[in-house]
Order: C-alpha cells, then sequence, then structure tokens
C-alpha cells in the first residue's frame, strides 16, 4: 500500500482504460485506414474518442487532432505557426513560466529570426497583465500561455488574454498548453477565446504516449508530418489506436476534482507544522495542485524520507528534473 501524491507528473491508468486498450490491442487491432472489418472497427474507435475530446472541450470533433503527447502539440503550434506566417509578423509572446516544451520551440523561432517576448509573473505566479497588454502590437503572431501553473497551480486568464489579443493585436493567434488544467478545471475554447490548445491522456489517468491538439476551425496550419493523409492529412501516421481509445475511455470517465481534498491538507499541514509550513500555491489556484515548502529542510531530503515510508511526491516539475 502506497500514498501517490504525484498526480501532476503522471497519473495511473484506470482499470476501465486498460481493458479498453487491451481490447483494442487483442481484438480491434487492424488499421483504420484499411477498408476491412477490422479497419473499419478500429476507425470507429478513433471516431467515438474524437467525439468524447470534443465534448469535452465543447470543440467540433473536426476540430481535434491527436498527436503523441502534450509536448508534440505544443511545438506543432508555435514552429508551424511560425514557418508558414512569419510575414504576417514576428513577434511571439509567451510567459516566463511555461514549461521546455513550449519556451523551447519559442527559442528555435527566435534563432530564426523571432522576437521572443517573456511576460512575467508575481510572486503567486499570476501574470502581469501590464506587461502583455504593453506588448501587444500589430506585429505580434502568437501568443501561448499555459492554462495552469503546473508548479503551484495558479490559473492564468486565458478568456482575459483573449480579449486584449482581440483588441490589441487582432491578427496574432493564441494557443494554450492545457495539460494540467485539462480535467481538472473548465476547459470550454469557446469561452476561452483560444486557437490551439494543447491537451495529454497521461495526466486524465490515460495512457503515456498519446495527446491531443485542438485547432480552432477556420484557422489553417500546413501539416506537420507529410506521408499518409491521416489525421485529416495534418498529421500522417498510422494512428495509436488502442492509446486514442484508451484517451477516450479516459475523458469519459472523468470526474471533477474535490476541492476539500486540497483543503483538508492545507489545514491539516498547519495544524501540525504551524509557522514552519509556507503554503505557496495561490488558495484561488487549481485544487489539483498543492505546492508547500518547510523552514529548515531540503526538498530532496523530505522526498526521500516520504518515499521511505512509500508516499510519492516531487520537488518540482518533471520536466525540468
Amino acid at each position: 500500500m502506497f500514498i501517490y501524491l504525484d498526480n501532476s507528473s503522471t497519473t495511473r491508468v484506470k482499470p476501465e482504460v486498460a481493458e479498453k486498450m487491451v481490447n483494442v490491442l487483442t481484438k480491434d487491432f487492424g488499421n483504420p485506414s484499411s477498408l476491412h472489418r477490422l479497419g473499419l472497427s478500429a476507425e470507429k474507435l478513433i471516431k467515438e474518442a474524437r467525439v468524447s475530446i470534443a465534448g469535452a472541450l465543447n470543440a467540433s470533433p473536426e476540430e481535434i487532432f491527436f498527436t503523441s503527447c502534450g509536448s508534440e502539440s505544443n511545438n506543432t503550434v508555435i514552429r508551424v505557426v511560425w514557418e508558414s506566417r512569419r510575414k504576417q509578423g514576428r513577434r511571439i509572446i509567451t510567459s516566463a513560466v511555461e514549461l521546455p516544451a513550449v519556451l523551447r520551440p519559442c527559442e528555435y523561432c527566435a534563432s530564426a529570426g523571432a522576437e521572443l517576448v517573456h511576460i512575467p509573473v508575481d510572486g503567486s505566479c499570476r501574470l502581469d497583465m501590464e506587461r502583455l497588454r504593453a506588448s501587444l502590437n500589430e506585429d505580434t503572431l502568437l501568443v501561448s500561455i499555459m492554462q495552469v501553473n503546473n508548479e503551484v497551480g495558479s490559473i492564468m486568464p486565458l478568456a482575459e488574454i483573449a480579449a486584449e489579443i482581440k483588441k490589441r493585436a487582432p491578427k496574432a493567434l493564441f494557443h494554450s498548453d492545457a495539460v494540467q488544467g485539462f480535467g481538472k478545471i473548465p476547459c470550454d475554447v469557446r469561452e476561452l477565446g483560444v486557437d490551439f490548445m494543447s491537451i495529454s491522456a497521461h495526466k486524465v489517468h490515460g495512457p503515456k504516449g498519446i495527446g491531443a491538439l485542438y485547432i480552432r476551425k477556420g484557422v489553417h496550419l500546413p501539416p506537420f508530418i507529410l506521408g499518409g493523409g491521416q489525421e485529416n492529412g495534418f498529421r500522417s501516421g498510422t494512428e495509436a489506436v488502442a492509446d486514442i481509445a484508451g484517451f477516450g475511455e479516459a475523458v469519459k470517465a472523468l470526474r471533477p476534482v474535490d476541492p476539500r481534498v486540497r483543503d483538508y491538507l492545507i489545514k491539516r499541514l498547519r495544524e501540525y507544522f504551524g509557522d514552519t509550513v509556507k503554503i505557496n500555491s495561490p488558495l484561488d489556484g487549481a485544487d489539483s495542485i498543492l505546492n508547500v515548502s518547510f523552514a529548515g529542510c531540503r526538498a530532496e531530503v523530505l522526498l526521500h524520507m516520504l518515499e521511505e515510508k512509500d508516499i510519492y511526491v516531487s520537488t518540482g516539475s518533471a520536466c525540468s528534473s
């Protein structure tokens, strides 16, 4: 028996998800591009998963494209937008606290001539909206801001950002890495006003190695991977049917995060440790993330002490380990 508190890094696959995937791997194993019965069954599974994920985002199924992970989704948007639309603008705006899967491709674009602007955050990881407003101009090509910060759980005001982009840089496109938000807080792409959104299965009790990218209808991007024309010609390559079906099943099983769990943990930590514990997460952040520190105790020492008692936590982002 162990206590696992590292769900922001990855989650355990739910039994119904694993069962679905085993059935696909052993029974409905056809190539979805094949015209025989097994191929058509596989194609149906992909369509069902696409509908499930689209419903969770309030998107249309044709706006959902499967990728290998959130990192691929992020890279696809940032690099393809830059390479295909650089004549329309050279400024790319992102936050100073994005994951490497956003920062590195942005830096790649900067090395190719883009003007990269990092918007700072305050001590609670809230975006400096005044700096954002001042940075938006007619030369802005793309804005990429995460939905939920993976370290402390701060929620970025995506709808407000989208409104500012529309007012100050109407030609710019808006992307959000919602890997930490999807399944934990509302991710209505219509209400949030994003053009692109990246999500991943393994953060919501689905399998690793499968992600999805929302691309708003009407926004055209050239193919990221050329080949057999899968994913409506946008991302070629035989689909990972079992992983996609598992993703869809995980989305069907999504349940709201109970805020009482985080509130209870904060209460007990304060009762037991008093002033030696510091709650670093904002109380209005995502209920799925809690960042705390303890005076006089190194994080790695605490991690290994807890591990000896079969309690698993992280000292920070798995992407930055």
